[in-house]
């Protein structure tokens, strides 16, 4: 049966492969977007070529009143989502606390953490109590694993894994589950540097098990499927996918 799936920062990225992987399972998907709007459409015609329907809408995940409009376009042509991936993110700077703003510290908490907030609240309140859902947040192995330079996302991404925890205790009962993908080195856009320096790359893969970086459409695969009858006893859940990069954080010293 299609689903009417929403997903955040679905324009590029992780959120895009998300999309076009819910999209292969036939669903309904509402591509939600910022400002790149061609990047948009490109990811709902992913999702229609993969044999689902997609819709392109605008949302700053970070405002209430832009994250309450964006539900109700959908709910109007599509009614009301059972699925919410939360994939809208911005990466951390290098910017150590001491010459870090208040703006930079307030936008990254806005989007990571506030937008995560708003969209889950938005979409626990507009669902069909009868429908099971499922929410999935796209975290990061860095709200465990600190790096200098990353105060502002590794504190938002922390924050996350006790809304998520706090979210799946309080929705079981309401037949919703709660999850989190934590990725580490993915080749998306948020890694353009990565992507196109073959030599900085291999440096960063050395200090994976695995000596390699994972791609957009692994994170989505397991996205995908957290949110199927296949995971139906499986909330509150954080699942690394990293290579095995976390477990070398106590190494060397």
């Amino acid at each position: 049966m299609a689903r009417c799936v929403v997903v955040t920062g679905a324009e590029s990225g992780i959120g895009a492969a998300c999309a076009a992987a819910f999209g292969a399972r036939g669903d309904r998907v509402a591509v939600c977007y910022f400002r790149d709007e061609a990047g948009a459409q490109a990811s709902v015609a992913a999702v229609r070529d993969a044999g689902g329907d997609g819709m392109a809408v605008q949302c700053d995940v970070g405002d209430e009143a832009s994250v309450a409009a964006a539900f109700a376009a959908v709910e109007g042509v599509w009614g009301p989502a059972s699925v919410l991936v939360n994939s809208a993110g911005i990466n951390m700077a290098g910017v150590a606390v001491r010459d870090m703003t208040l703006a930079h510290w307030q936008r990254m908490l806005a989007t990571d953490l506030t937008g995560a907030f708003l969209a889950s609240r938005r979409f626990l309140n507009g669902r069909d109590p009868a429908v099971p859902g499922s929410i999935v947040h796209i975290s990061s192995i860095h709200a465990y694993a600190v790096r200098a330079g990353g105060a502002d996302y590794c504190a938002a991404k922390g924050g996350l894994t006790n809304l998520i925890e706090t979210m799946a205790i309080e929705e079981a009962a309401n037949g919703v589950r709660v999850n989190a993908i934590e990725p580490g080195m993915i080749l998306t856009p948020m890694n353009a540097r990565a992507q196109r320096d073959t030599a900085y790359r291999d440096s960063l893969t050395a200090n994976i098990p695995m000596r390699r970086a994972g791609t957009a459409e692994e994170v989505a695969a397991l996205a995908r499927w957290l949110s199927s009858d296949e995971a139906s006893y499986i909330t509150g859940a954080k699942i690394a996918i990293d290579g095995g990069l976390s477990l070398m954080q106590a190494l060397g010293a």
